[in-house]
């Protein structure tokens, strides 16, 4: 067997914008499953690639990401290929992701490996896919583009995500952010995200079963928060443990949700901004 390649992978450019293409927003849809996994494959733009064909050399961006990154799994499926995460990578960039740093962690992780073996030949459409629990792997555009906002160009020291699931956006995070801390509140999903990203040997990510809810005040403050559920309103939790300049990233709503930016600006003050329209699976209280 060969070497496990480090990462990060080779990248591609992926940002380049055809003349007169313009972004036309849509609603995210990262909690629906199997439908739209079904229907994406079947619109599915790209083909796997041929057995013989060979990634394209591009730059890298470790110089903006100092922290150790993961290592890759073999992967032995066509339809996993580097040119198939590539090709994700572009849809995501012509959605209107532009942060470079982002589209290169999301062509870094493998998303196959976040999933079972049936659904490995839709790990790279724009789709959420199911996991178990009622719960979903989100879609590819909602990750990058809730970890962009949350960004915002600058450099993320430690980060705090509420809702692990299979462990995939926690991945993506770690290739971002100097710390990573991701809270899962339904226990055989903290194990299953343990599962899937001990190959991958995250180095700085930390994975704890709690209620999201109530944070982790004993890491905090954090310069960077994302939530993978919908509450009506923040928890007032979370609002206090972001550091003063942090910025907060969270689905908001009941039927109709919409993604909501938080920057904290003082010790008691937080500014809110409201963005695009999604729809995630409830935020909910204790473990289980």
């Amino acid at each position: 067997m060969s070497a496990k390649p480090r990462f990060p992978l080779p990248l591609s450019s992926v940002t380049a914008k055809k003349p007169g293409t313009e972004f036309r927003p849509t609603v995210a849809t990262p909690q629906t499953a199997t439908r739209n996994a079904a229907t994406t494959a079947a619109k599915s733009p790209w083909a796997p690639p041929p057995p013989a064909a060979t990634p394209s050399r591009a730059h890298s961006y470790a110089q903006e990401r100092a922290q150790p990154q993961p290592l890759a799994a073999p992967r032995q499926n066509p339809l996993v290929s580097d040119a198939v995460r590539r090709a994700m990578v572009q849809r995501v960039a012509r959605q209107g992701v532009q942060d470079q740093v982002v589209l290169s962690a999301l062509e870094t992780v493998p998303r196959h490996m976040f999933m079972d073996e049936g659904l490995a030949s839709q790990a790279y459409i724009d789709a959420s896919l199911p996991i178990g629990h009622h719960q979903t792997i989100s879609q590819p555009y909602i990750v990058a583009r809730m970890i962009e906002v949350m960004r915002n160009g600058g450099q993320l020291q430690r980060v705090l995500e509420i809702g692990t699931g299979c462990g995939y956006q926690a991945a993506v995070l770690a290739c971002v952010a100097q710390e990573v801390y991701s809270i899962e509140r339904i226990k055989p999903l903290h194990e299953l995200a343990k599962s899937n990203l001990r190959p991958l040997r995250v180095a700085n990510l930390r994975l704890h079963y709690g209620d999201g809810m109530l944070g982790l005040p004993q890491a905090a403050p954090f310069d960077g928060i994302i939530l993978a559920a919908a509450g009506l309103e923040v928890p007032q939790a979370l609002l206090e443990q972001l550091a003063i300049g942090g910025r907060l990233v969270a689905p908001v709503g009941a039927r109709t949700q919409h993604l909501e930016l938080v920057t904290r600006t003082g010790k008691a003050e937080w500014v809110r901004q409201t963005l695009e329209d999604c729809h995630f699976v409830p935020l909910r209280p204790g473990i289980v």
